[in-house]
């Protein structure tokens, strides 16, 4: 079967970040398009679920706390659930 050349419009930033993700997963952004077609074909469907799934204010609160928490050197962390547990009951 042949092919064509289809263009789309995209922000530059986002194709980049695309094209990164692609790569890591061992495919260029047309193989990833076409992985997103024929499954979209396939389900007779986008092959995910739109949603406006928007984290509410604590969990964004809570995501903002636990970035700080893994970035701030001075965090004190556990290597493993016996340890924390063992802090907890001192």
């Amino acid at each position: 079967m042949g092919t064509i050349t289809t263009s789309i419009r995209t922000d530059a930033a986002l194709k980049r970040e695309a094209d990164r993700l692609f790569a890591d997963l061992g495919m260029n952004f047309s193989t990833a398009v076409n992985t997103f077609l024929r499954q979209a074909v396939r389900e007779q469907g986008l092959p995910f679920k739109p949603s406006r799934n928007v984290p509410n204010a604590d969990t964004r609160a809570a995501m903002i706390e636990a970035d700080h928490i893994a970035t701030d050197p001075n965090a004190h962390g556990y290597h493993s659930a016996d340890e924390l547990f063992e802090d907890l009951d001192a």
